[in-house]
């Protein structure tokens, strides 16, 4: 038999080297992460790369602060993460909501499975034109055009996840009486919270994707305009700052995922 206090002391060990282990990863990153600006910048000191195409710290710096002072900066990104919050809940609750219908009926389901399967396949960027002739050059074609690139994998993903539910689970209900109503609230829905975190795991980058595709195509604002403006007028310092705030808001809304996540593991 175990001391209670030597468990205690064991846990409290265990916890020590649990915290070590995550301040060394974090440590390790952030290292990473500072080496590779600190190599880009010698090397494009020493003209090792060419700066005037692959920038370099200092200079993406400085385009931050110019376009900081003028506010144009801030105007760009928040258009973009705009763009994405509103295609990523859109994708994530409409997908949830078409994946419960095919659920609920297993005939629609059969009928609409091959179709789910060439729209998945489908690269979703090609319909960009469509969607810039049949909704025109706004903030509203962008937003479509998020939807549409998560939209399919969130129905596809859900609805796999409710079709593998606990069979026994179910049976058990049908016996007490349980209608399907019932069966989705209390077994389905639950078990199935997983994978529709899951889901928001993938529709932030899908979102982040068709947002930039849509920007690429029709925008005057966001990361993509700067992106596609600064590509035609040869100033790759703010190609370059655009791509490394785009990573920085997308390893963000990763984050805040993950952040939902704890908070629903917790409540359940």
């Amino acid at each position: 038999m175990y001391d209670k206090t030597d468990f205690s002391q064991e846990h409290i060990n265990y916890i020590k080297s649990h915290k070590s282990f995550k301040r060394a990863v974090s440590f390790t990153r952030i290292i990473i992460f500072i080496t590779i600006f600190f190599v880009w910048e010698i090397a494009a000191n020493l003209q090792w790369i060419d700066p005037f195409i692959m920038s370099q710290p200092s200079r993406m710096l400085k385009t931050v602060i110019t376009l900081s002072k003028d506010g144009s900066l801030f105007l760009h990104t928040g258009v973009t993460l705009y763009e994405t919050i509103v295609g990523f809940v859109l994708g994530t609750v409409l997908g949830t909501i078409i994946a419960i219908i095919l659920w609920w009926s297993n005939f629609l389901a059969k009928v609409l499975d091959p179709y789910l399967v060439v729209l998945n396949a489908l690269p979703k960027t090609a319909l960009g034109p469509v969607i810039l002739v049949w909704i025109g050059g706004t903030t509203k074609s962008i937003i479509v055009m998020a939807l549409l690139v998560s939209i399919i994998v969130t129905i596809i993903s859900v609805y796999s996840g409710f079709s593998n539910c606990d069979e026994d689970k179910i049976k058990l209900l049908k016996t007490f009486g349980a209608n399907k109503r019932q069966i989705l609230k209390l077994v389905v829905l639950p078990s199935n919270i997983p994978a529709i975190i899951s889901a928001l795991k993938i529709n932030v980058g899908l979102s982040l994707v068709g947002v930039i595709v849509g920007e690429f195509l029709v925008s005057k604002e966001g990361l993509g305009f700067l992106i596609i403006y600064g590509g035609q007028v040869f100033k790759m310092d703010m190609v370059m700052m655009s791509v490394i705030i785009l990573a920085i808001a997308a390893a963000l809304l990763y984050l805040s995922v993950l952040w939902i996540e704890k908070k629903v593991t917790k409540m359940m």
